[in-house]
């Protein structure tokens, strides 16, 4: 009895002393290298010896989990890492689109309108200077804009202006506290995204009004101004940048841009892929249909959208999938499906996945992140994502894909929930 209490104890101390560890490295930004990525990657070195050999130039930070089920299929995770360091800077670009579509969903139901659903049709209103208004949108289904249509078009071709949308439906402080409470106190998400707007026009955010198929208003959300406090930033980057056209021999300041770590969004993803295994802190309130909804528009390719409908010569299959396919152009296998988030801009180029391999039963989360400016120049669109970022992209996820169709399981996972009819 004594024994049994002693070792309750000893792993209750183990527990807290963990959670202390992790808590101490998160503030001081640095982060344990697992040793079996930087492993993977040395036995490799035509593909990956100069990110090796140089890892400030590349900017490298790898997060990948394996995962394993029990004989009920119950999911438990193992984390390996790779030059995390929260205090190394990379631009999240689109990524921050991940969280803002789960918080989009999230208020929906918080509002709890009857009526009020992501196919309501949305209209933004302006109510300061430079902010757009949408009555109408030529990609939706009868014109009529929408939570839905904007969350389908951020998935499949990472659209700005769908984004924005819903960020201004949100508004800049709603998405702070959400993601403060959910655990991610770090996370900066405090901008629009491809257009030109002060720091302060970022805090406001447009009245949103919500109407029925009959035009019945169900819901109006007033133009908000945002009190939301940030983590100080200061991060400088480079040896110089283009502003109106000019080259400014001055480091690139992106202190004032959005910053969310990868490690973050990792876990972000795995919350609403695994919501039976995560904690309730760290859930989004969302709904099975909304579950349902996430994994299909996170791991279609544009051809398989009606509304919005995309070319496909000029939207390929692998238009957003970095991992593991690159920028490849031509079809890809049928038996996997990558359900995930991408982003490139100012030269960063960061994928946030989980792959699953319905044929072979494999399935794993793998996220990563690099710097493509061997110049160290911003602003001049010459970035090497086509000779460093896409190739290093395809190679990191299959390198750990064929990694991880040789591992063994004790038991196959069933990948039912992900197989989806697009």
């Amino acid at each position: 009895m004594m024994q049994s209490f002693i070792l309750a104890i000893a792993c209750c101390f183990t527990i807290f002393t963990s959670a202390y560890t992790q808590k101490k490295q998160r503030a001081s930004g640095n982060m344990p290298d697992t040793g079996l990525v930087r492993k993977l990657l040395r036995q490799h070195p035509g593909y990956f010896q100069r990110m090796l050999d140089h890892p400030d130039s590349f900017r490298v930070q790898v997060v990948y989990t394996q995962i394993n089920r029990d004989k009920n299929n119950k999911p438990s995770f193992r984390e390996f890492t790779y030059n995390l360091n929260n205090n190394q800077y990379f631009y999240p670009a689109s990524t921050v689109k991940m969280p803002v579509v789960f918080l989009a969903l999230e208020k929906l139901n918080e509002l709890n309108i009857k009526g009020l659903t992501k196919s309501a049709t949305m209209i933004t209103d302006s109510s300061s200077e430079g902010q757009d208004v949408v009555y109408t949108h030529p990609r939706a289904e009868d014109s009529r804009p929408g939570i839905e249509h904007y969350i389908k078009q951020v998935l499949l071709v990472s659209d700005n202006d769908a984004f924005n949308r819903l960020y201004e439906f949100l508004g800049q402080e709603y998405i702070r506290q959400k993601l403060t409470d959910k655990g991610y106190p770090d996370a900066i998400i405090r901008h629009r995204l491809n257009v030109s707007k002060s720091a302060e026009q970022n805090r406001h955010t447009n009245p949103v009004h919500f109407y029925d198929t009959n035009g019945v208003l169900l819901y109006s959300k007033p133009g908000q101004y945002s009190q939301a406090a940030f983590p100080a930033l200061t991060v400088k980057l480079g040896t110089g940048y283009y502003s109106n056209g000019n080259l400014v021999n001055e480091p690139f300041n992106f202190s004032e841009k959005n910053r969310v770590y990868l490690q973050d969004q990792h876990h972000i993803l795995q919350s609403v892929l695994f919501p039976e295994v995560t904690n309730r802190k760290q859930k989004f309130n969302l709904t099975d249909d909304d579950y349902v909804f996430l994994k299909h528009w996170m791991s279609a390719y544009p051809k398989e959208s009606n509304y919005p409908y995309y070319d496909s010569t000029e939207y390929w299959d692998a238009y957003c999938k970095f991992l593991v396919h690159g920028s490849e152009k031509g079809p890809l296998p049928n038996n996997i499906r990558i359900f995930n988030k991408v982003g490139d801009a100012y030269g960063f180029l960061t994928d946030i996945t989980y792959v699953a391999d319905f044929e072979n039963k494999v399935e794993f989360m793998l996220s990563a992140t690099i710097s493509c400016n061997s110049d160290g120049i911003y602003n001049d669109d010459q970035y090497d994502y086509e000779t460093v970022g896409f190739p290093f992209m395809k190679n990191l996820g299959r390198m750990v894909y064929e990694y991880e169709l040789a591992r063994k399981r004790k038991y196959l996972p069933d990948l039912g929930k992900f197989q989806i009819q697009y």
